[in-house]
């Protein structure tokens, strides 16, 4: 039997089974590439709602006269442009004096706590790196601040710095004799001291685990090397470790510098919703501005320039550690 094909009628091609996977394929890699951000997705938005939302409101909240007065319906407050931000910076007026006062405290506090916090870890870290009896619990006892709960560790420092039965005044003044008279460390200028005493012990341990992981992948070799070669310890921390240690210390400096310079739990567990003109931090002193003088305009706009300045700082440290690496390299 013969088959016969109208003149004309093209031939039937079967697609080869390749034609018939390819768009399979291609689907597979989009849902595979797709799929991590779709998983990402909850946490941005949570992002969002908790963090630029709010964020956004108080650029808005800055460029308002919102005082007390319209508190139950803020959006009705009048606009006032940049007034809120002249006051701010008005260096020559009470509130922009105030404010830079706080600013330079921030500072000088914010260096001393990060470089002291810099220092004990890196040194703790490098001690333990030696094997000895007891080293587990030692390193154990040395995460104990870190793993405190705040108000907890902070709550327990008020006591301690009681100037009738403080801790701190029995060990000065009763056993040890450094003082003539007990101290007040929670007001005055000592409570400067206070406020950097408490921020060391509450974020060294935090340096101490960030560097004791860098040590981690540092060889042993080149200690051994080094140490056939006549290094003696001092030069092979100068020489092996904090070279090998720069990429980790630059990303732990900036991250205590951040933490530091934001930090509002200790000063306000710590002296309340005043804190002393030596330890008035501007994390607090923005507080006092919104929520005790009731003025959320001026409020936010000493929050807009602190975010500024933050941005700033870390964009000119990001820059300057990048181009560091480069020349390293």
């Amino acid at each position: 039997m013969t088959t016969t094909v109208e003149a004309g009628t093209p031939p039937v091609r079967k697609s080869p089974s390749g034609a018939a996977r390819g768009p399979r394929r291609r689907t597979g890699r989009i849902h595979r590439v797709g799929l991590p951000y779709l998983l990402l997705l909850p946490a941005l938005l949570l992002e969002l709602l908790v963090h630029l939302v709010p964020m956004v409101i108080g650029v808005v909240m800055s460029f308002k006269e919102l005082t007390q007065f319209y508190i139950r319906d803020w959006g009705t407050a009048p606009w006032s442009a940049l007034d809120n931000y002249k006051v701010s910076v008005d260096f020559d007026a009470p509130v922009g004096e105030a404010l830079l006062h706080s600013f330079l405290v921030t500072v000088a506090f914010t260096l001393l706590s990060v470089g002291l916090c810099w220092l004990i870890g890196t040194a703790a870290a490098v001690f333990m790196q030696d094997t000895f009896r007891g080293r587990g619990l030692l390193r154990a006892l040395f995460l104990v601040p870190y793993a405190l709960p705040v108000y907890a560790a902070v709550i327990t420092w008020v006591f301690m710095f009681q100037h009738d039965n403080g801790l701190v005044n029995h060990v000065l003044h009763d056993q040890l004799g450094l003082t003539d008279k007990p101290s007040f460390w929670l007001i005055g200028d000592n409570s400067f001291i206070a406020l950097l005493t408490v921020s060391v012990w509450k974020g060294w341990p935090f340096a101490f685990l960030i560097v004791m992981a860098g040590l981690q992948n540092i060889p042993r070799e080149l200690y051994e090397a080094a140490a056939l070669d006549g290094a003696g310890v001092w030069q092979q921390i100068r020489r092996i470790t904090l070279p090998s240690l720069r990429p980790v210390n630059q990303v732990l400096v900036l991250v205590l510098f951040l933490w530091t310079f934001n930090d509002f739990n200790t000063p306000y567990v710590l002296f309340g919703r005043t804190a002393p003109a030596a330890a008035d931090l501007i994390s607090v002193h923005i507080y006092q501005a919104s929520f005790v003088t009731w003025n959320f305009g001026t409020g936010s706009a000493m929050s807009v320039l602190l975010l500024l300045f933050l941005l700033l700082v870390t964009g000119v440290y990001l820059v300057l550690t990048s181009r560091g690496r480069r020349a390293a390299s």
